[in-house]
């Protein structure tokens, strides 16, 4: 279980990061800010995403969890691919400052949805603790 441990704190670790950095591209983007266009922006990103989704493979095998066989884990693939799709929107595909704002607000709530799955084991994520 030492294993488990250390990979769990290393995976939300990346997550607290991966966040932490969408929000703040998406601040930079939402203020014109010509920050938005340094390297470290653009690669730093997809180095803690990498990590975080290896981090991710190797807790499904640790745990012994699996997306399609386990309906909470499945939910939150699906919701990651949403945000990854919201979030491209927001910071490249968006046409306009409107557009790629409400992406990013749609996509920090689809994070924010895959988070209570992670949190609850269940596919319903926060509704579980709103119907309490």
């Amino acid at each position: 279980m030492h294993w488990y441990s250390a990979v769990k704190h290393f995976h939300v670790t990346c997550v607290v990061l991966s966040i932490g950095g969408f929000v703040l591209r998406g601040a930079l983007m939402l203020a014109d800010s010509p920050l938005r266009h340094a390297r470290w922006l653009r690669i730093a990103p997809h180095v803690n995403d990498t990590l975080l989704l290896l981090s991710a493979l190797a807790l499904t095998v640790l745990t012994d969890h699996y997306p399609f066989v386990d309906a909470w884990l499945t939910a939150k693939v699906f919701g990651l691919m949403a945000y990854i799709v919201l979030g491209s929107v927001a910071l490249k595909a968006g046409r306009t400052r409107a557009q790629r704002a409400t992406a990013w607000l749609a996509a920090i709530a689809m994070f924010g949805y895959v988070v209570s799955v992670a949190l609850t084991k269940d596919a319903r994520g926060i509704l579980v603790w709103l119907a309490a």
